[in-house]
């Protein structure tokens, strides 16, 4: 059951109005080689940097970006810390997803007198670069939603970071903008995060997914999918459904040790292109059998791509009313079978690519099988 549940009106008042994914900040055991990884295998140019040499003595961190992606690597200093903490529990994993909002002491009010739980409150802090304001409250596991309203600020990232001054050089690979985000929580406790973003945070209910979208013959799940009112914000929230086997989910929230974001996905520019050369770079995907292609020729209809280049490079592709999407997921980036990245790219195409779950799942069922773990 795929159903589009809402569609936004230009009457209603968004009491929470966001611009988008500000930046995700995980927590790691060794941020400076975590950092040295997505510059050379994914492209991203590191642009700022904190830590002792800039007068923080708990931590570093590591702010890479391209497109408009910012991804945050900490690591601490000291084994008795919150990071140490984080990381000993879950591994290295997402700790905040950032948005970026236009009035963050109003956004944190807002969340917090409908039920959300404060986790930071509106904090001002200043450089000779500006000033911004971060507020923050928790959402599902260990996860944290910060509010960051920068619009008087034009430093590096924030107050405390700095230009790196030997920053390596790099070549991007395509990579515009987050897509979405997507959570795992135990079972039963889906509907309670989606009613936590419909009634805390404003959002709608967009796509609900059941265990007769999402399954194999072993395992299943079921996803909703919320979304702000401009849609630039989407959470898919998936908990795991009744199979014969351990599903993903299961296995997820066995090795990081709770609810925690599952993975990020990525639009790019030219899905071939940049799958292409993060092959190249050696960054491992999920293995799609060749006879995929031969019911999605069928399936899809005339595309843009060809087929023969989708099928080398193990890229799914799926339709809806509105054009079609091409995505791809990659194998867990951590130690852990825990967090992993999907690259997208939509030719009009507003959905998740629902004619791809059986195919995506068996191939994360043979990863499993490998592991131990179905």
């Amino acid at each position: 059951m795929e159903t589009l549940e809402y569609t936004a009106t230009e009457t209603e008042v968004d009491f929470l109005p966001l611009n988008g994914t500000d930046h995700i900040e995980f927590y790691v055991g060794n941020a400076k080689q975590s950092a040295y990884y997505y510059q050379k295998a994914w492209g991203y140019k590191l642009v700022a940097y904190a830590g002792p040499e800039t007068g923080v003595r708990d931590r570093a961190s590591y702010v890479l970006q391209q497109g408009k992606v910012r991804l945050v690597l900490t690591a601490s200093m000291h084994p008795d810390t919150d990071i140490s903490s984080h990381n000993n529990k879950h591994g290295d994993g997402v700790k905040f997803l950032s948005i970026w909002v236009d009035d963050a002491t109003k956004s944190f009010n807002e969340t917090v007198k409908r039920g959300a739980k404060p986790y930071m409150e509106p904090t001002r802090m200043e450089d000779e670069f500006g000033w911004v304001v971060i507020s923050a409250i928790h959402t599902y596991g260990d996860t944290i939603h910060r509010f960051v309203e920068r619009h008087a600020y034009n430093g590096p990232f924030l107050p405390g970071y700095k230009a790196p001054l030997n920053a390596l050089e790099v070549e991007p690979v395509g990579i515009k903008h987050v897509d979405h985000c997507v959570g795992n929580v135990d079972l039963g406790e889906m509907n309670t995060w989606v009613k936590f973003y419909e009634e805390v945070m404003g959002f709608k209910l967009l796509l609900t997914f059941d265990d007769k979208d999402i399954s194999t013959e072993y395992s299943a799940l079921m996803s909703k999918v919320v979304s702000n009112g401009n849609g630039y914000v989407k959470f898919p929230i998936n908990e795991p459904a009744n199979g014969r086997k351990k599903s993903q989910i299961e296995e997820y929230i066995e090795f990081y040790h709770g609810p925690g974001c599952q993975h990020v996905a990525l639009e790019v520019h030219d899905i071939v292109a940049t799958v292409s050369e993060l092959r190249n770079r050696g960054v491992e995907f999920l293995y799609v059998p060749e006879n995929y292609y031969v019911e999605a020729a069928a399936r899809i209809g005339y595309i843009d791509e060809k087929m023969d280049d989708l099928k080398r490079l193990n890229i799914l592709v799926d339709r809806d009313e509105e054009g079609y999407l091409l995505q791809i997921f990659t194998k867990p980036v951590e130690d852990r079978p825990t967090l992993f990245y999907e690259i997208i790219q939509r030719k009009g195409a507003k959905s998740f690519g629902k004619g791809n779950f059986k195919a995506l799942f068996e191939s994360i069922e043979r990863e499993q099988e490998l592991r131990g773990n179905l």
